[in-house]
């Protein structure tokens, strides 16, 4: 058992990649130009959306464009110098949209979501409503320096995901308004990538998001780390308590691979990081019925299978009492060659999570748990938990190690088989123990 697990992991660590640099777009190469010319920034290799004119978007999704084509980086600085004075926020009425090739620096400000928007925070601008076929994007890299702070807005249009009814379920000031969608979908999300290899995000926070703070489709070759979240499950609008599901933290989903995750901190109303690859037949890139701007479809040949991901020093837990991590695929896709390592559990006393790392579930509704061999070549390693389970197996496992587990309670197992050991085979388990916690958090674990 131990050779097939030394040459699984030997497999996996083997995985790299390489690529071409991307060739910067054509489009826009004429009104670069003229920007150029009128801002001196531009000498410098950065531009600002402070050098263009309309709303706080308009600028700077021109300022994109034009850096886009010039291989120029696009920097939003903390003062918006507005028609109508400097402000310190910079106001959102739709999505900023990134392009190839682009390198957008967020610069110690504050950028938020208007009333008005029922859209996302930033987008790749290759996908959005009524673009049923998605071209491939590279190089696309959004950084924070210093403070920045991404925000939803103070009255919602929108939360949730594509099986909430708005006002019923999960808030939303579109409830009831004729000519809008009535349900969440992907324009909740606050950053969302679909089909861009080469990109990164960090550096940043997101507080208050509407559904899911990140969100990556089928990307790949990238990066995610140093981002803190900040959601309840709840807002407090007009001094009233108000329901706000689905807010996960950062999600990967269909067809990721490639990816680093590091550096994961905070407290989300969902799921703070899951892993997510869940099948619906009758989905289509597009359309405002569903949570995925891309399709949640299958595509052969494994190529939407969730593989090749680390994932390193993640701290949080879900206020909304769900799971730290979460690994789920099911209809036929797999999520395989998977390193976590360096997971803390940070949820307060009397208020559990459900698990601390959660793989697969029995749901019918998504299948069931998962044929044995779907889920396979998980490293876990070096995880503490305080939550109701510290590693909930509700799903298949083969060929993995798991090991340095501290579970901090009194009572349960490190490990739990939900869905029964039958469906657990080739698993290693070392160095996983029970320590109950005497006197505060802070305490030294009584063996």
């Amino acid at each position: 058992m131990v050779g097939a697990l030394l040459s699984v992991r030997s497999a996996f660590l083997g995985v790299a990649a390489a690529f071409l640099l991307a060739v910067p777009a054509r489009a826009g190469a004429a009104a670069a130009g003229r920007v150029e010319a009128e801002n001196p920034a531009m000498k410098h290799h950065t531009l600002s959306p402070n050098a263009f004119e309309g709303t706080d978007v308009e600028r700077i999704n021109q300022a994109i464009r034009a850096g886009s084509a010039r291989g120029v980086r696009v920097v939003i600085p903390r003062q918006n110098k507005a028609r109508g004075g400097t402000r310190d926020t910079w106001l959102l009425d739709s999505a900023i949209l990134v392009e190839d090739g682009t390198t957008l620096i967020l610069d110690n400000c504050h950028i938020k979501l208007s009333d008005r928007c029922r859209d996302n925070m930033i987008r790749s601008g290759n996908c959005g409503l009524g673009i049923t076929v998605i071209r491939p994007m590279r190089h696309v890299h959004i950084t924070g320096v210093g403070n920045v702070v991404l925000k939803g807005a103070d009255h919602p249009r929108a939360t949730g995901d594509s099986a909430k009814t708005l006002g019923k379920r999960t808030f939303g000031t579109d409830a009831g308004v004729e000519g809008e969608s009535q349900t969440g979908d992907w324009r909740n999300i606050g950053i969302l990538l679909a089909s861009v290899e080469h990109f990164s995000i960090e550096g940043l926070a997101i507080r208050d998001s509407h559904c899911w703070a990140i969100s990556l489709e089928r990307c790949a070759f990238g990066r995610v780390r140093d981002v803190h979240f900040e959601s309840a499950g709840f807002k407090v609008i007009d001094g009233v308590r108000q329901t706000i599901l689905n807010q996960d933290g950062l999600d990967l989903r269909q067809g990721c691979h490639d990816i680093s995750i590091e550096r994961i901190t905070g407290s989300t109303g969902d799921d703070l990081v899951a892993l997510t690859n869940i099948h619906h037949a009758s989905a289509v890139a597009g359309s405002d019925r569903s949570t995925m701007v891309s399709a949640a479809s299958r595509r052969e040949g494994g190529l939407d299978d969730i593989r090749n991901i680390f994932l390193k020093q993640i701290s949080g837990h879900s206020r909304g009492g769900h799971h730290v991590v979460r690994f789920l695929n099911a209809g036929g896709l797999r999520l395989y060659n998977i390193v976590l390592d360096g997971l803390i559990d940070t949820s307060p006393p009397g208020r559990p999570c459900m698990a601390t790392l959660k793989i697969g579930d029995a749901n019918p509704a998504w299948g069931g748990v998962t044929p044995l061999g779907d889920t396979n070549r998980l490293l876990l390693s070096n995880i503490t938990g305080t939550s109701r389970h510290t590693i909930l197996i509700a799903g298949s496992l083969t060929d993995s190690c798991i090991s340095n587990v501290v579970r901090y309670a009194a009572t349960g197992e490190p490990i739990t088989y939900a869905s029964g050991r039958r469906f657990v085979r080739n698993v290693q388990c070392t160095n996983v123990m029970r320590a109950e916690m005497s006197g505060d958090r802070g305490s030294e674990p009584r063996k």
